[in-house]
């Protein structure tokens, strides 16, 4: 069985849950920029919560199927549609032989999770079937999908119930602003305190820039940091440090200007002082704000942080039990 490109849409790739345990070596993790929608969407059709599916961005595919499979999709409100005719998104569809999958446009969220009955069948590369498209690997042929493309699929685990539908308690709600919750550090004294009130008082627009690397805002005052001799090893920028690990969510401000918060396909360490890391509890949340929409930073402590974790790690088994 196997799947065709017809269009490829915007950026779609290959992603999964990711590939951990190899971020010292260069390596980051890639997978789902929105791993609850990732798994939302292959517990509905009874497949591995890990299963590897697409993530489409912005703009889905347009895809053939050469046989008869079960699909399910969530995260992005992108309407699904069979030859043509509009379909229930968070919802286990039937696509017949023959017929093309296609998708209406993003109406909200940024990124759509397709899932179809056994996973996508590419290549395990380090323990993961994700996509890193900067390093060329996993995913199919270590890049995003290309018109003339052939998705070969794994053979379904069991049969999903056509029409069974995600619960509304486990869908995304997606906004025009939003919130990101911030534990401040781990160079945020090379601020002027005056710089540090306002990046948290000020709201921020999402700028173009915005994809599996990292998401570029614009629109604040630029950042004042501290005067200082340059350390050996760093650059004249004050922005600049000796080089130091990035961790997924860390926000870098390159000459002061425009916050860059680091997503699932950044690279490890450089040499940008890191002013505070996104909490992971709302990494998810990033994945699916759209360019040009404003966010606000809101600093948290770390026991809070921990709480957030916690409390998606309850939700995440919360859907888990909800969905067998």
């Amino acid at each position: 069985m196997s799947i065709e490109v017809i269009k490829p849409g915007l950026a779609t790739s290959i992603q999964d849950a990711g590939r951990a345990g190899h971020y010292h070596l260069g390596i980051p993790p890639s997978g789902a920029m929105d791993q609850f929608a990732m798994r939302a969407a292959n517990l509905l059709l009874g497949n591995p919560e890990q299963a590897a599916v697409l993530e489409c961005a912005l703009m889905g595919p347009e895809l053939r199927f050469s046989t008869t499979r079960r699909i399910a999709t969530s995260g992005a409100e992108m309407v699904p549609k069979i030859d043509g005719v509009a379909c229930p998104n968070h919802e286990v569809l039937e696509v017949p032989a023959g017929s093309v999958l296609s998708f209406d446009f993003v109406r909200g969220g940024a990124r759509l999770y397709l899932a179809v009955e056994g996973g996508f069948d590419v290549p395990e590369r380090l323990d993961s079937r994700s996509t890193y498209a900067l390093g060329g690997l996993g995913g199919y042929k270590g890049r995003t999908l290309q018109q003339g493309d052939l998705l070969a699929v794994l053979p379904a685990a069991q049969d999903a119930e056509v029409g069974r539908r995600l619960a509304d308690a486990w869908r995304p709600s997606h906004a025009k602003q939003y919130e990101l919750r911030v534990v401040v550090g781990l160079y945020d004294h090379r601020l002027m305190d005056r710089a540090k009130a306002r990046f948290y008082e000020e709201q921020w627009s999402v700028a173009s820039e915005a994809d599996r690397i990292g998401y570029r805002f614009k629109g604040g005052t630029p950042l004042e940091f501290i005067e200082r001799e340059p350390p050996f090893g760093a650059g004249d920028d004050p922005s600049n440090i000796v080089d130091a690990c990035y961790p997924i969510g860390s926000i870098q401000v390159p000459s002061g200007s425009e916050p860059i918060v680091l997503h699932r396909d950044a690279v490890s360490g450089g040499g940008y002082a890191m002013i505070g890391t996104v909490i992971s509890a709302d990494m998810d949340l990033v994945g699916q704000i759209q360019p040009h929409q404003k966010v606000r930073f809101v600093p948290v402590s770390l026991d809070q942080a921990l709480a957030a974790r916690a409390a998606y790690q309850e939700r995440l088994k919360g859907l888990r039990q909800a969905l067998g």
